[in-house]
């Protein structure tokens, strides 16, 4: 795996799996999460096909690497950088159980756990200096940029990067002219027992700002979190939030706490099911 990528640390047989900061040159915060993952599957089978050209952090753009920062790319593609590809599915994938996707998603999530909050379109693209301004000054992607970058590394899945637009969206697109993925809507949460009882691993949670708009989608990861005491998301969001420790998570793709006194509780608008049970 790149140096640049997550680190991944895999204690014995247990498969729980403690990510670590990835190394390159963006400044990172100096910042031990009191979170991790336990899965069931092996994370060489969940995802050691990213170890390959899948994911290649070069080829996340069908803009040629070389081409990122040129001034013809800037001025087309603004502080916002190359789109992202549209990958193809993965092998095999449609003989993978449902609860091995849902931990997959998971797994491709935490690859770029403690990249910043930005306002671009793939996580690996860093602005030029000249380029970099607040909300686009390092690699990192925003809240739904991240959430639809997860699903198309890792199934070939492609909501709309527009938090509104993917909020409202009943099918993602797959590759291939006219091919859907459809999804589930659960619009009724209730309360936040029924709410934590009916959200599953890998469930996209939308949630509201003070207007009532949508403006925020995060990746519920729910039981296979650690310690499982409180659920856990992981999302890509500002330093507003605190662990279970009482520190402030840093900006970015962290794992964090769902509590019922949280605002993604209290703003919480619905949730879209990738993976329906049939």
């Amino acid at each position: 795996m790149p140096i640049h990528r997550i680190a991944w640390i895999v204690l014995l047989s247990s498969a729980i799996v403690v990510p670590t900061l990835p190394a390159d040159d963006t400044k990172r915060e100096d910042y031990k999460s009191p979170y991790s993952v336990k899965f069931s599957h092996p994370l060489k089978e969940l995802v050691g096909d990213l170890d390959g050209p899948r994911g290649d952090p070069h080829l996340e753009s069908d803009v040629p690497f070389r081409e990122w920062n040129t001034d013809a790319s800037r001025k087309k593609f603004e502080t916002w950088g190359p789109p992202q590809r549209h990958y193809p599915e993965p092998e095999g994938i449609a003989n993978k159980s449902r609860e091995w996707k849902q931990q997959r998603v998971i797994a491709v999530a935490l690859r770029f756990q403690g990249y910043g909050y930005n306002h671009h379109h793939i996580p690996d693209w860093l602005p030029p200096d000249t380029a970099k301004k607040t909300g686009h000054n390092s690699k990192g992607v925003d809240c739904s940029n991240f959430t639809t970058f997860v699903y198309n590394l890792g199934f070939g899945i492609k909501p709309n990067s527009d938090v509104h637009k993917q909020s409202e969206e009943r099918e993602f697109p797959l590759p291939g002219e006219k091919r859907q993925h459809k999804v589930e809507l659960i619009s009724k949460l209730g309360t936040y027992k029924e709410l934590v009882d009916k959200l599953q691993t890998g469930d996209l949670l939308y949630i509201r700002n003070v207007k009532g708009e949508i403006a925020h989608v995060v990746i519920w990861v729910g039981s296979i979190g650690q310690p499982d005491k409180t659920p856990l998301i992981i999302d890509s969001h500002g330093d507003s939030v605190k662990d279970s420790e009482g520190n402030q998570i840093p900006n970015g793709i962290h794992l964090r706490p769902f509590i019922e006194k949280s605002w993604y509780y209290h703003s919480a608008s619905h949730a879209l099911r990738v993976f329906p049970e049939k």
